[in-house]
């Protein structure tokens, strides 16, 4: 290889290399890391429809309270695992997590009450009353990830 191509290619090498590592695995016992990242994007499967049928022509009453459904049944899965030493990597909560405990309390339960909130709203099965409160639960989700998540 000519010498002037050696450095790029070492660089472009590396940079592959370190592209196809990803993120590390939480090998810790019961993953508490995993099941609440999984658990968290088991949420959003459930939330994220709900916002795209309000924003489009899709409404449907009857699915978007089976949503609603869906979203109570899984809202309470990721709480219970930001035990003590569980900020290691792949984490994506910041140490904020474990040093406000207080705070990240009162998001968690600002969050379950706009969720039971949005529920009873999903009972009418009309689209206007239910933009308010999937716009508050959305909220909850903002504001809790403005401290305590990693950006």
């Amino acid at each position: 290889m000519h010498p002037s191509l050696k450095l790029p290619f070492l660089a472009l090498s590396t940079t592959l290399l370190l592209a196809a590592c990803g993120e590390p695995e939480d090998t810790r016992p019961g993953q508490p890391v995993k099941t609440r990242q999984s658990a968290f994007k088991e949420i959003i499967r459930s939330f994220e429809p709900m916002g795209v049928m309000l924003r489009g022509n899709t409404f449907n009453g009857d699915k978007f309270l089976a949503m609603a459904y869906e979203l109570m049944a899984r809202r309470d899965a990721p709480w219970g695992h930001f035990a003590a030493g569980t900020d290691y990597p792949p984490t994506k909560a910041t140490p904020e997590v474990w040093l406000q405990t207080e705070k990240f309390e009162r998001e968690r339960l600002a969050f379950i009450a706009a969720t039971d909130a949005l529920l009873v709203a999903a009972q009418t099965r009309d689209r206007k009353q239910l933009e308010a409160p999937y716009q508050a639960v959305y909220q909850t989700c903002q504001d809790c990830h403005r401290t305590f998540k990693k950006r």
